[in-house]
């Protein structure tokens, strides 16, 4: 059987290092390659390689980033070895919920017992046992982004300082945020989940993939189909909610 790997890595040196040392295993096809967290996540989505070798540390969405994503979605989580240069705290967290990483710089020998550990976990397909290790690692090493008093955005040679609880609601926009302010949008430079961290979950709600809403605009709830609902805020405007997010709805809402 051969087994679809995805190398994720924003260093290219690093990618076409992995690539070589990978081309010596005869059962390993690597599909793609990502040099972001944000490509990492739509190729997960597009090709669902069984194994990801993934890198720590990459700049706005890192590989614990790309993983909190994922995690919400319904996406089947495929193997995970993370290669990382991260501090002994990380290391050892990998070890406590026995998640397999490469510490860099790592040789072939290292590289192939985390292989073997990797085809038993894709032999064993316990996608549940899998999933619970890593929310466990990602509760525990996820560094804590401060709550923003202030958003600073730029625009016009200027920069615009907006407080969090002036926003309506916020949308993906590719590598933007788009934030709505009443009549007024403004776009930031920032991945859905840097600034939902960055935001007070008591009043900031992520709904969807894509979105998340200043509770405190919220004036009804319209349910639809298979979980999904309405929200209409105070000024008229429909946000659609996904299913997956119906739980976080119930809990704040009530519904």
């Amino acid at each position: 059987m051969s087994i679809r790997v995805l190398i994720v890595d924003d260093e290219p040196l690093a990618r076409d290092r992995l690539r070589r040392l990978l081309g010596e295993e005869k059962d390993l096809e690597i599909v793609g390659e990502a040099s972001n967290g944000a490509q990492a996540v739509e190729t997960i989505r597009a090709h669902r390689p069984d194994l990801v070798l993934l890198d720590v540390q990459m700049p706005e969405l890192d590989g614990f980033g790309v993983l909190t994503t994922l995690k919400s979605e319904e996406v089947p989580l495929p193997a995970i070895i993370f290669t990382t240069a991260y501090d002994k705290f990380a290391v050892k967290a990998f070890e406590v919920h026995a998640v397999d990483y490469l510490l860099k710089p790592f040789d072939q020998e290292r590289l192939v017992d985390a292989l073997v550990k990797a085809r038993r976990q894709i032999e064993s397909a316990e996608p549940d046992t899998l999933r619970a290790k890593l929310n466990e690692l990602l509760s525990e090493v996820k560094p804590k982004t401060a709550i923003a008093e202030r958003i600073s955005i730029k625009a016009d040679g200027r920069i615009i300082l907006i407080k969090p609880t002036e926003i309506d609601w916020i949308e993906a926009a590719d590598n933007y945020v788009s934030l709505h302010l009443g009549k007024s949008v403004h776009l930031l430079r920032e991945t859905m989940n840097s600034m939902e961290a960055r935001l007070d979950p008591a009043k900031f709600l992520r709904i969807s993939r894509s979105m998340i809403v200043n509770t405190e605009r919220v004036k009804e709830l319209h349910p639809l189909f298979h979980g999904d609902y309405a929200l209409i805020l105070h000024d008229g405007t429909k946000l659609n909610s996904s299913r997956n997010y119906r739980d976080q709805l119930k809990d704040r809402f009530g519904v």
